[in-house]
């Protein structure tokens, strides 16, 4: 093989050959230049790991011109030999970096191996992070290389919308819309991610342990009385206009119910209890549970035409198929009815308000709605009665007649009166 001092001279008058030739440096032993027969031109280094006796590698420095110059590879070359020296072995560590994972494949195999006790709900929703967002912004770099400031990026980025799309998938699922939620839960399910890599020594720290997610307020859209009159008119002329009947059904009854359009679209009819008005749910977001019918729910279930070989309430196409997907028509239903705003699973948040409005009590909202958390429920606390309310507009009036001695003789029958050099008490209170 030619030996001479590799300069830019040399290099220039480097030729190509039918195969590949090395010209190697004179002065720096390892040191040369790979020129294939297209003409490019490569600067890399050679070396034994080991001693003698030990097989040859080599490792690419770079191609001639910007940046590299003979003299910059020189100095590349130096760097590296002399860790040779100290008993690292750059190729193999580089062939090492090679086999490492792609934050797509450690998405892949968190998705196959890491969700065991996940719900199947649960998991298509992180299938769905993952499709739209992660992969997309991160899915061809190392796991290994991915730091804080990767991920801090990525929950910006999808904030703004950068990863939105305006389509529907394959499936007919919803769409990826970005936003503060979602970038806030795909960055959760990241740090779920890297912690399953560490647990599989994947990786030594978590990149996305500590970084603050935004705080995003749940939206509370909650049905007018108007508004539902609104939707029941336009669910009567869908009605009339052929829709499936099982589709308004499973409106009506995620209305009536308050249940989750997952818990109302997989019902079937073993768990429907005519007997004690109830659906009996083996599986939820929060476990089993039992939700209570009223009449008008009950009487919708009992009306349905139960389709023969069918086990399911909402049944689809198919004689054992199940409806999977609402939403398309939903979105016709709420434009007809001017509730552009409103999601189907608002139709839940107006049973609660209902509930709340009409003095059922926050912990028994709660248990119809299967909440395991009082917290939970406690967003609907606005809407409910309030004693401490009702008591200020009682007090008020009582003041309000005194200062007003006419009004007074109109309203004596107020609950509160004012006693003279006696502070303001029920009239039935002791004293």
């Amino acid at each position: 093989m030619p030996s001479t001092r590799i300069t830019k001279r040399a290099v220039d008058d480097a030729t190509p050959e039918a195969r590949d030739f090395y010209l190697w440096d004179s002065e720096l032993s390892g040191f040369g230049l790979k020129v294939t027969p297209s003409g490019t031109k490569t600067y890399l280094v050679q070396y034994r790991a080991g001693g003698r006796g030990m097989p040859t590698r080599r490792i690419t420095i770079g191609r001639h011109g910007s940046p590299w110059t003979p003299e910059q590879a020189r100095q590349e070359a130096r760097r590296v030999l002399a860790t040779v020296e100290l008993g690292d072995d750059p190729a193999a560590r580089k062939a090492d970096r090679r086999r490492e994972l792609t934050v797509s494949e450690l998405c892949d195999l968190y998705i196959a191996e890491g969700c065991t006790t996940k719900k199947p709900s649960t998991i298509r929703a992180d299938q769905g992070r993952i499709t739209w967002h992660i992969k997309p912004l991160l899915g061809k770099r190392k796991a290994g290389d991915i730091t804080r400031g990767d991920i801090e990026r990525l929950l910006r980025d999808v904030a703004a919308g950068k990863t939105a799309s305006p389509h529907r998938s394959s499936k007919g699922g919803s769409r990826a819309t970005g936003g503060k939620g979602a970038a806030s839960q795909t960055v959760i399910l990241l740090r779920a991610m890297f912690a399953f890599a560490m647990a599989r020594a994947l990786r030594s720290d978590n990149p996305a342990a500590g970084i603050k997610t935004f705080n995003v307020r749940k939206l509370e859209r909650f049905l007018t009385a108007e508004e539902m009159g609104r939707l029941g008119k336009t669910l009567i002329a869908f009605e009339q206009e052929g829709a499936n009947p099982y589709l308004i059904a499973a409106i009506r009854l995620l209305l009536l119910t308050g249940c989750r359009k997952s818990e109302i679209l997989s019902l079937t009819w073993d768990c429907v209890d005519v007997a004690h008005s109830s659906l009996r749910l083996p599986d939820s977001k929060t476990g089993a549970k039992v939700v209570p019918l009223g009449r008008a729910a009950l009487d919708i279930l009992t009306k349905l035409q139960r389709r023969p070989g069918n086990q399911y309430v909402i049944s689809g196409k198919g004689q054992d198929g199940q409806l999977v997907n609402i939403d398309r028509t939903w979105e016709k239903i709420r434009t007809a009815a001017s509730l552009p705003d409103v999601r189907l699973h608002d139709l839940r948040h107006s049973f609660a308000s209902v509930g709340a409005a009409n003095g059922s009590s926050l912990l028994v909202i709660g248990k119809i709605l299967g909440h395991t958390q009082p917290t939970t429920t406690q967003r609907y606390a606005h809407l409910a009665h309030d004693p401490v309310l009702t008591a200020a507009d009682q007090i008020s009036a009582a003041i309000a007649d005194a200062l007003d001695q006419s009004s007074s003789q109109r309203n004596r029958r107020r609950k509160f009166r004012l006693r003279p050099n006696r502070p303001l008490t029920p009239a039935n209170a002791p004293v």
